[in-house]
């Protein structure tokens, strides 16, 4: 008899009311380990979705639910297909786009419908694809070009701010493209994976610059720029393109105007002036100001250039004090011009100096605590509406 036969033998029995009380608690831990570990999946599908938004291997695009609401990327997928059922001239071009329907996901199931001659795989070569674009356009096309990451769009810089942005002015000829480019920090992608390179081209002549923070502005305005007669860049921020659900209008005429800001909230103690996924941080940050009797309006610049200054001046003159928070560097960053047209133009209304919260001019962080800590959180909004209330 071995020694674990006879500790068996030697241990008394326990009674039928401590055994079934025994096998609850054994049934009730069983209970939880299971419910731990549905959890631990559903966190990990989560953050593997989260991870494939990315880069390659995201989920399929998917659809609307069933009441109608419709993510950052199915809207944006939705404006480029109604334009192109509208109108013949709009074609795409990018980087895996065709067959594998884009790095995102984008563009899934286009190139079944509308075929390769206008849904165009391209090497991996922006100088190209962002120069092919410019030639169709001049042409009379209307281009539609994809990066896989706005980062890279560095290498077609001299095709898009040198000929694109002053073709129009230098000729006369209308030069009708979009190049969309997925930017921003928030999901692990490293410095060279999550740049927000709007500042750039906002400082070149000819280009508008568009980066909607919500799925209704991310189809409408993608609509307006596609067919707007001048070379857009549109900038779509890749934390928000699976996270943000809205009712997205259905209508294919339905545009919203470039150059127009939009009030995501009222309020009238303080203004945070944001765009892109710094909205939704403002907003989160909103929430927990009003626990504090603190109201802040949360203004939505949606477009980068044209900026809608009367909005800004607007919500100065109602709050008098002003938070300008972005995502690209602080340094000569969208906020720096933001700031110095309150400056210029609404002094007299203001109560406390201007404020930025943005990045520091480093690249950023691909470790996640660094990332965090890189970019503006809901606290550092609170704290820097606290440094405005105290003025």
């Amino acid at each position: 008899m071995g020694d674990g036969e006879r500790v068996g033998a030697d241990t008394p029995q326990a009674s039928p009311q401590e055994a079934s009380k025994q096998a609850g608690a054994g049934e009730e831990q069983v209970d939880r380990a299971q419910q731990e570990g549905a959890r631990a999946k559903a966190a990990e599908k989560q953050e593997k979705a989260e991870a494939g938004a990315a880069g390659h291997g995201a989920e399929p695009r998917g659809k609307r639910t069933d009441d109608g609401q419709a993510t950052y990327l199915i809207a944006i997928a939705e404006a480029l297909w109604e334009e192109m059922e509208r109108d013949e001239r709009v074609f795409l071009l990018g980087e895996d786009i065709g067959v594998y329907g884009g790095a995102f996901k984008v563009t899934e199931g286009f190139i079944d419908h509308f075929g390769p001659h206008r849904v165009m795989d391209t090497p991996i070569a922006e100088e190209t694809i962002i120069g092919m674009s410019v030639g169709a356009a001049m042409e009379g096309m209307r281009p539609v070009a994809e990066l896989q990451y706005a980062d890279f769009i560095t290498c077609g810089f001299d095709e898009l701010v040198a000929t694109a942005g002053k073709y129009h002015y230098r000729s006369g000829v209308p030069l009708p493209f979009v190049v969309r480019g997925p930017s921003g920090g928030g999901v692990r992608a490293s410095a060279f994976h999550s740049q927000n390179p709007e500042p750039w081209f906002a400082h070149a002549p000819g280009l508008k610059v568009i980066c909607p923070a919500f799925p209704t502005d991310a189809k409408g305005l993608l609509k307006a720029a596609i067919r707007d007669d001048n070379p857009c860049v549109f900038f779509e921020h890749k934390w928000i393109y699976r996270r943000i659900k809205e009712n997205v209008p259905e209508d294919p005429d339905f545009t919203i105007p470039i150059g127009r800001a939009d009030v995501k909230r009222e309020g009238d103690d303080v203004s945070i002036m944001t765009y892109g996924a710094m909205v939704h941080k403002a907003l989160e940050a909103a929430d927990e100001l009003a626990e504090r009797d603190v109201s802040a309006e949360i203004v939505d610049l949606r477009t980068i250039f044209p900026l809608d200054k009367e909005a800004i001046l607007e919500s100065v003159a109602k709050t008098s004090r002003v938070l300008v928070l972005y995502e690209s560097l602080k340094f000569l960053g969208v906020g720096s011009e933001v700031s110095a047209i309150i400056a210029e133009e609404a002094f007299e209304s203001l109560d406390a100096p201007v404020m930025r919260l943005a990045p520091p001019d480093t690249p950023v962080p691909f470790s996640p605590p660094l990332e965090d800590a890189f970019l503006p959180q809901v606290d550092d909004i609170i704290d820097a509406v606290d440094k405005l209330s105290k003025w």
